[in-house]
């Protein structure tokens, strides 16, 4: 694969990882009108560490309090318990049905659809009335991040969107648009880094030198639009919502769908 097709693709992993647009399904159509075919895909698995140190590097402080926090403060203890609840049922339906979702990589136009159908319920979220019960994130009780966390595994499917997942479940369970994104900002941390070492773990016996090469540049293209995005999307949600990601959702996979039928 060229040097420019790695590092479109690791930018727009970066860009759409934290976005509820699903970056993987992007990274399956792109990689399939590209004629790009990683082993087992793991490139696209693998580059998401790019995504995850961006978390990091833009919530450094605030992980750093909490690590603080953590030996004494039940708020802050609460809050890593639900988080890592939360990120339970995505390892566990990770590691049993790993074959079958990979399988499901295979194919185009279910990504297309989901992104379609996908984008319809973003939109039918944004148009509900509610009063937020939660506006913080280290407020969430266990039990609420513990359903967020099954509706992450919904993003099983390619095309789904794992923030997308998340945020739509926490939105329709009482929280607000900045609070559910922050939520799934740190449920990010634990589930990429295990998707990240169960995947190398599988298939690291399948790369060459080569593969290597491209996951390491898309790894530093996906870092640092990742911070770009994390750095600036909660204000953008807070005073715009999430319609225009649910549009492009459409857009994408109707467009994807129709790129399909003229060219397989």
């Amino acid at each position: 694969m060229a040097t420019w097709q790695v590092v479109l693709l690791g930018l727009i992993e970066g860009i759409t990882e934290f976005l509820p647009v699903s970056s993987t399904g992007h990274l399956i159509l792109i990689g399939h009108f590209l004629g790009f075919d990683s082993p087992g895909k793991t490139f696209e698995v693998l580059i998401q560490l790019g995504a995850i140190l961006a978390i990091l590097t833009v919530y450094a402080a605030k992980i750093m309090r909490i690590l603080f926090d953590l030996p004494s403060d039940g708020r802050t203890q609460r809050f890593v318990g639900g988080v890592l609840l939360a990120f339970l049922p995505a390892a566990v339906t990770g590691a049993v049905l790993h074959k079958y979702i990979k399988a499901m990589f295979e194919f185009p136009a279910l990504v297309c659809v989901s992104l379609i159908v996908g984008g319809v319920i973003l939109l039918a979220v944004e148009k509900m009335v509610q009063r937020p019960r939660y506006n913080d994130v280290m407020d969430f009780p266990m039990s609420l991040a513990f359903k967020i966390g099954l509706c992450q595994c919904l993003a099983m499917i390619p095309g789904v969107s794992r923030s997308g997942a998340t945020i739509v479940g926490a939105m329709l369970m009482g929280t607000d648009k900045r609070s559910a994104a922050e939520f799934s900002f740190f449920l990010a941390m634990p589930t990429m880094a295990g998707a990240f070492a169960y995947d190398l773990y599988k298939n690291y016996a399948t790369l060459s030198p080569d593969n290597v090469q491209a996951i390491a540049i898309g790894f530093v293209v996906s870092f640092v639009a990742g911070a770009f995005v994390v750095r600036y999307l909660l204000d953008f949600v807070s005073r715009n919502g999430f319609g225009f990601f649910a549009w492009w959702r459409i857009i994408v996979g109707g467009l994807g769908l129709g790129a399909l039928a003229v060219l397989g």
